[in-house]
């Protein structure tokens, strides 16, 4: 009981600082999404969405973070690391976590439209590939489903003719 306190609470630590990265996404005009690599317990990687900013589909969250942890450890592989990701990864970063080895995937909010960590698919758990990560979900998920609900809502707003 005392461990899952810990994690709990340890989840949350770093949740927030995945948070901190996507509301730097949303103050660029970005999707806000946020996410933060943990090793050894700490957080030594970061990323937030820069899709429109990069003018590039690859510039996620996750893969801007997997690229700076795999570039700061001299290894594609992050066997040993957590990932804290504000919103479930898609079809194409959860492809890149199960190929980066990641030990563990701490989610905020469900993407029921594009998710592949269980939503619509599970690719970081399916048994016939190599690697799977565990999964954590639902981490200070009001939180970051209502980042995500005021950014539309005010795109929408400025958006309306």
């Amino acid at each position: 009981m005392e461990k899952e306190k810990f994690d709990e609470k340890q989840h949350e630590k770093f949740m927030k600082k995945a948070i901190e990265q996507a509301k730097k996404a949303g103050e660029a005009g970005e999707v806000p999404i946020g996410c933060v690599i943990v090793r050894d317990g700490k957080v030594f990687a970061r990323g937030y969405n820069k899709r429109n900013t990069q003018g590039s589909t690859l510039a996620h969250a996750e893969l801007l973070a997997i690229g700076k942890a795999s570039k700061k450890i001299g290894d594609w592989r992050l066997e040993d690391c957590t990932m804290y990701i504000t919103l479930e990864p898609c079809p194409m970063c959860a492809g890149a976590i199960v190929q980066a080895r990641m030990k563990k995937v701490v989610i905020g909010a469900m993407n029921k439209k594009a998710g592949c960590a269980g939503s619509i698919f599970n690719l970081l758990e399916e048994k016939r590939f190599n690697h799977q990560a565990e999964v954590v979900r639902g981490v200070m998920e009001a939180e970051c489903s209502e980042l995500l609900k005021e950014f539309f809502k005010e795109l929408r707003r400025k958006n309306k003719p």
